[in-house]
């Protein structure tokens, strides 16, 4: 037998793995890095987080992602020269962050990297009708498996697409494993970039979870915010949204989209939501010479509003459903109020009573999804409704 399986057996059977999740998100503030023990699987996973670290990117690198990022038109030399190059700088931060946490890499079983998208193109977004849904993110498994010397679980979204999915978002497969709970409904609710959230029932009926994107998170504020902000990129503790006022006017072109009419689940991304939708609606509304105050809190009103509308008619029955979140929206307070306010009387947890930091809960889920690729023994997710197909997600690549 090939040394790397007899590893990868070794691996899979062991009563404990060690697991490095990965996340990158459209934000591109920086790498977070997970550190996870392991035992079991599917419903019997048992998970520690024993570190969690997000390590700056520095401008050169945004720079570089910024230069093809949910662009329609790339230089494609670029994107095969950032591929492997993503990889080898995710490595480095991998090995720097160990070091700091005094724990060997020998140590390490996997590293479970998500990669960087790079473009996220929906059937329902791009409208052709010869191909499928379609996603891409950069930082290839080899690169990162070579540069660490850890075998390297990646490109999950690829099966997930190939099995009639849209690639997202895939929290619900973790959501369900690691945070269900029996005798209460939960609403996972993630604002990264793109807002997301996972509704899991009390009863633990695998066939009711449900999962969708539901529009903007920060993405539309932080362009905004780095459009008139040098070196700022994003709205700290939602200071200037705080300032302003919201413009109805400007709010309902904002809504105004077929996006919002679609059935769900669906997804999205910085492809739609960006700043040439802005100024389209803008323009559309005779907002143009809105202030940045006034513009910032009606895009924060816009990422609630479209959030809170999506819980209500997904959920509409789970009217004491508890939310638990995670993602940089969280640390929004104004983003946070407008939610409390368009959601009564359902009650705001962040993860970090679940013992998992919001901040690490998207790198851990990624770390979830290659513990059960590895080890796992094939649990059927219900009968794959839902936008959520029977698959386990994940390429491995070997170091040696």
């Amino acid at each position: 037998m090939n040394n790397n399986v007899l590893r990868l057996y070794e691996i899979a059977n062991s009563p404990e793995r060690m697991i490095v999740g990965l996340m990158s998100g459209t934000s591109l503030d920086g790498l977070d890095v997970a550190l996870c023990k392991f035992s079991g699987v599917g419903m019997n996973t048992k998970i520690e987080l024993l570190a969690f670290a997000t390590v700056p990117y520095d401008d050169d690198y945004k720079q570089e992602i910024a230069s093809v990022f949910s662009k329609r038109e790339v230089d494609l030399e670029k994107i095969c020269l950032l591929n492997g190059w993503i990889s080898r700088i995710h490595g480095q931060m991998v090995k720097q962050c160990l070091k700091k946490w005094n724990q060997p890499l020998a140590e390490v079983d996997l590293i479970a990297s998500h990669g960087q998208t790079i473009y996220h193109a929906p059937k329902k977004l791009h409208n052709q009708s010869k191909f499928g849904n379609a996603t891409l993110q950069l930082g290839d498994g080899d690169h990162l498996a070579i540069e660490t010397g850890i075998t390297t679980v990646s490109d999950f979204r690829q099966k997930h697409i190939a099995a009639g999915g849209e690639g997202a978002p895939l929290a619900a497969y973790g959501d369900f494993l690691i945070f269900s709970k029996r005798g209460e409904e939960r609403i996972m609710l993630n604002i990264g970039g793109i807002a997301n959230f996972t509704y899991l029932p009390s009863n633990l009926n695998v066939d009711k979870v449900f999962s969708t994107d539901t529009g903007p998170g920060n993405t539309l504020m932080d362009a905004f915010i780095r459009l008139h902000f040098s070196g700022k990129y994003f709205d700290e503790n939602g200071a200037l949204a705080a300032r302003g006022k919201i413009n109805e006017h400007l709010l309902k072109r904002l809504k105004d989209h077929s996006f919002f009419q679609q059935g769900f689940p669906k997804t999205t991304g910085p492809e739609l939501f960006n700043l040439t939708y802005l100024q389209q609606a803008m323009a559309k509304s005779d907002t143009l010479d809105l202030s940045v105050e006034d513009t910032i809190a009606t895009l924060n009103r816009f990422s609630a509003e479209t959030i809170a509308e999506a819980i209500l008619l997904t959920t509409k029955d789970k009217t004491d459903a508890v939310f638990y979140g995670s993602g940089g929206g969280i640390h929004n307070p104004v983003l946070m109020r407008n939610l409390a306010e368009l959601l009564p009387g359902h009650k705001f947890l962040n993860t970090d009573v679940l013992h998992i930091d919001p901040d690490a809960k998207e790198a851990v889920l990624f770390a979830v999804l290659a513990n059960e690729s590895v080890s796992g023994n094939n649990l059927k997710f219900g009968e794959g409704k839902n936008g959520i197909p029977n698959v386990s997600m994940g390429k491995i690549s070997f170091a040696y």
